[in-house]
């Protein structure tokens, strides 16, 4: 029962940040599920996409009826965001999963110095 807590707490986390930025969940669900052992280290990242995705699409939704949407300047990178979706899908399965963690690792401190400085 405690780790179902727990792994609601992640979500909810992972929900908050992704409301509130309009994505970034996976960079917080990442570490909280590696932290609680929440599944097998290769399966943390496409457990990742496959909860963010409908949060994505909850926050979309929630953002749209409030009409905050710029949705013409949205569909510009639609084809970029899926080709590399696909391309990330299909290679990532290739990279071992320690070198993911250090990519996201180094993503996540890459923005926090861009967005404080």
């Amino acid at each position: 029962m405690k780790k179902q807590v727990a792994l609601a707490v992640c979500g909810a986390a992972a929900g908050v940040v992704n409301g509130l930025f309009g994505a970034g969940g996976g960079m917080v669900l990442v570490p909280l599920m590696t932290l609680l052992g929440a599944a097998e280290p290769e399966e943390i990242f496409p457990s990742s996409v496959s909860i963010i995705f409908p949060m994505c699409i909850v926050s979309f939704a929630v953002r749209a009826s409030a009409a905050t949407v710029p949705l013409a300047e949205s569909w510009e990178y639609l084809a970029g965001g899926a080709a590399g979706g696909v391309l990330a899908a299909i290679f990532g399965k290739n990279v071992p999963v320690l070198w993911l963690h250090r990519l996201l690792g180094v993503l996540i401190l890459y923005s926090a110095w861009r967005y404080l400085c």
